[in-house]
């Protein structure tokens, strides 16, 4: 048996390649059985996202990972296997175990420490098992996956400063007010940055969100989305007085908020803090409206300046969650070794047991008709032989399962004990 994992991703591949070989979700199931039905294949995963697609098989020795999955992909997308083929990484054995566990800890990820791909690795597991194609080998694998993921993020910060400008904006509002639960928050311009911004503050627990937008429609559609209000954007100024966080990513050539707009909305709230975030480029909000009491203005180079420190965070944290790796893929390798073991062990036992009541069924016509003592004592002293007998080779199956020694001393035991296969 062996483990392998080959796949495109966001490095190998550009999102065009990604879009074509991307599985759909409802012919998953029938995609599962395929793989599973191919020659050599005991188990086998489709992990499909946006940023990687990948297929992990359990198979025979004989089963040739590279070709078969290949050409398996190239039919399910309908294209040449040479042209899938120039995009494909491939992993074998404890690289393939490596790689999984780095990608369960978003350690492979385009964003280093982002949560969602542990998610969608589990609705794979999850897809795979309900279809029957993972259950032995690989799903020992994948289970110790997701703990080494928990690990990670348990035991480092990888996961928690912000990496994007739109999750900085809203962590820096948060570290203002320290909570934004019960605040309002109002989105100038309805574009992506706009949405991204919405679901952080949703997230955050704020009263109500606010948008407004040059085009209405768009501004009504988000609102609705993210169960707000749109509002007017010839009059938005004036709603600013209940308003306590501003993101401001409107594509205007010029300032919509001006210091003097400012200073009448901070008289109006009693000067009572507001924070405002400017993304767009060019800027919305004129610069010197940070000079007002109790304004707090941060622009996208502020915020990419906090994104970058949080990146390099991230990258120090990984160092330590690859360590876990190691660690954890080191385990891993004395379990399956171990594991591997069982049989030859249980095949042992049974040779010598075979081998014990045979020679037993051979002295009795010798000895004739025995008392229950004597049979018990019989029973006693040759269980106690082939358990002494049967201790030195399998305290040294289980010791070797560590080591590189493990395959000689298998092929030795079996010879010696004539356990055939």
């Amino acid at each position: 048996m062996k483990l392998s994992v080959t796949g495109v991703n966001h490095v190998t591949a550009p999102v065009e390649v990604r879009e074509r070989l991307a599985f759909d979700a409802a012919r998953l199931p029938d995609f599962l059985r395929d793989l599973h039905a191919q020659p050599g294949v005991q188990e086998g995963m489709i992990l499909s996202t946006c940023n990687r697609v990948e297929i992990a098989v359990a198979a025979e020795d004989s089963f040739d990972p590279r070709q078969s999955v290949a050409a398996f992909l190239a039919r399910a997308s309908a294209a040449d296997a040479g042209w899938v083929g120039q995009f494909l990484y491939h992993h074998d054995g404890q690289d393939a175990i490596r790689h999984l566990f780095r990608v369960a800890a978003s350690l492979d990820s385009m964003v280093i420490g982002e949560p969602q791909i542990l998610g969608q690795m589990k609705a794979a597991y999850e897809a795979a098992k309900l279809q029957g194609t993972v259950n032995g080998y690989l799903d020992s694998v994948l289970t110790r996956a997701f703990s080494v993921a928990k690990r990670v993020r348990s035991e480092t910060e990888i996961g928690q400063s912000a990496v994007s400008v739109s999750y900085a904006a809203v962590e820096l509002a948060k570290q203002i007010f320290g909570s934004l639960s019960g605040k309002r928050a109002i989105l100038v311009g309805a574009g992506k940055m706009s949405e991204l911004a919405a679901r952080h503050l949703r997230r955050s627990g704020v009263a109500e969100i606010l948008v407004t937008n040059r085009s209405p429609e768009r501004a009504a559609r988000m609102a609705e989305i993210f169960q707000g209000r749109a509002v007017d954007y010839a009059t938005f100024v004036s709603a600013l007085k209940d308003v306590d966080v501003l993101i401001a990513s409107s594509g205007a050539p010029h300032y919509i908020l001006t210091k003097d707009d400012m200073r009448r909305v901070m008289s109006a709230r009693r000067n009572r803090p507001m924070f405002l975030i400017d993304i767009a480029v060019p800027r919305n909000i004129e610069p010197a409206v940070n000079e007002l009491d109790s304004v707090f203005l941060y622009d996208i180079d502020d915020l990419q300046r906090a994104v970058e420190e949080n990146r390099k965070g991230r990258r120090e944290e990984a160092a330590t969650a690859q360590h876990i790796v190691d660690e954890e893929v080191e385990r891993m390798i004395l379990r399956l070794r171990a594991r591997e073991m069982t049989p030859l062990i249980v095949a042992l036992q049974q040779q010598l047991e075979s081998m014990r009541m045979a020679e037993i069924e051979r002295a009795r016509g010798k000895l004739g008709a025995l008392s229950p003592q004597q049979e018990e004592a019989i029973e006693a002293v040759t269980r106690g032989i082939i358990n002494k007998l049967a201790h030195g080779p399998i305290s040294e199956l289980r010791r070797a399962a560590a080591g590189p020694q493990g395959a000689p001393l298998v092929d030795s035991i079996r010879r010696m004990f004539r356990l055939g296969d």
